[in-house]
C-alpha cells in the first residue's frame, strides 16, 4: 500500500487558491456535516476549543471520507503533541504563536524523523494504516503540510526569515492576536491590523510563499484571495451555527402579530 498524496500540500506548492472552514465544535458528527460542503481544507482546532486526541481522531475520520483536507491546529508548539497528532494521521499541522526562527525550526523538526528532525518512530499507527503503508517514512515529510502562525507585531517583522526555513509550507497570519498585540483587542478587522499584515504578506507572496488567514467576512476573504493569499478560511462552524440560529429566531419573531 502506498501513501496517499496530500492534495492540500500540493495545492500550496503549485499556488492553487484554497478555501477553508474552521472546525471548533469537537464533534465527528458535525465534522461530517461540513466535510461534504466542498471546502478545500478544514482546520480542526485544538488551541481554542475543548478538542482532545480522541475527538480529533473522530473528526479526521469524518473528513477522510471527503475531498476536504483536514489540518489540525496543535494546541502549542510541543514535540510530543505533534508526534501524537501525526501518528493519528493528521495530514498537516498549524502551529500557533510562532515568535522566532528558532521556534519555527523546532516546529518543523517535530514533524520530521531523524536525522532531519526529532519525531519519534512508531509502526502500527493510523497514519501508516497500521503498518500497511510501505513508503510512509520515505514520503511523509513531503506530504505533510507545515503551517506557521504569526500573531504579534514582532513575529510579523520576522515573516520572511521564518518562511525561509526548509520545511515550511505556508505562513498564516492571525489577525485576532495581532490586533491584541497592537492595542486593538477584539478588533481583528481594524485597518491598522491589516496595514501591518498586508505588506508582510505581499513580500512573502512575491517570493512564492503561500500565505493564509481566517476572516469571518466573506467579501474580505475574496479580496484577500484576489490579492494573492493562497489559503483563507472564511468562517467557523460555531459562528455559522450561531448566526443561523439567531437569524432564524429573529425572522420568525419579526413575523409575529
Amino acid at each position: 500500500m502506498q501513501l496517499t498524496r496530500n492534495a492540500f500540500t500540493r495545492a500550496l506548492n503549485t499556488g492553487q487558491r484554497q478555501l477553508g472552514l474552521w472546525i471548533t465544535l469537537c464533534s465527528n458528527f458535525v465534522a461530517e456535516v461540513t466535510a461534504h460542503a466542498g471546502y478545500d481544507w478544514a482546520l480542526i482546532d485544538m488551541e481554542h476549543s475543548p478538542n482532545d486526541y480522541m475527538s480529533v481522531l473522530g473528526q479526521l475520520q469524518a473528513f477522510a471520507a471527503s475531498d476536504t483536507t483536514a489540518i489540525v491546529r496543535v494546541e502549542w508548539n510541543d514535540t510530543v503533541a505533534v508526534k501524537r497528532l501525526l501518528d493519528l494521521g493528521a495530514p498537516g499541522l498549524l502551529f500557533p504563536m510562532i515568535q522566532s526562527v528558532p521556534e519555527a525550526e523546532k516546529a518543523v523538526a517535530a514533524t520530521r524523523y531523524p536525522p532531519r528532525g526529532v519525531r519519534g518512530v512508531a509502526g502500527a499507527t493510523r497514519a501508516t494504516r497500521f503498518g500497511r503503508i510501505s513508503d510512509y517514512t520515505a514520503r511523509i515529510e513531503e506530504e505533510t503540510s507545515v503551517l506557521l502562525q504569526l500573531e504579534t507585531r514582532g513575529a510579523v517583522a520576522q515573516a520572511e526569515a521564518i518562511a525561509a526555513i526548509d520545511g515550511v509550507h505556508g505562513i498564516f497570519f492571525g489577525p485576532g492576536d495581532i490586533a491584541a498585540d497592537i492595542g486593538k483587542l477584539g478588533k481583528p478587522m481594524d485597518p491598522e491590523v491589516w496595514q501591518l499584515i498586508k505588506p508582510a504578506a505581499q513580500k512573502l507572496i512575491a517570493k512564492g510563499v503561500p500565505v493564509g488567514t481566517l476572516v469571518l467576512d466573506p467579501v474580505f476573504a475574496v479580496e484577500l484571495l484576489n490579492e494573492g493569499f493562497t489559503f483563507v478560511a472564511c468562517g467557523t462552524d460555531a459562528s455559522l451555527l450561531a448566526k443561523a440560529s439567531d437569524g432564524l429566531l429573529a425572522q420568525v419573531k419579526a413575523g409575529l402579530q
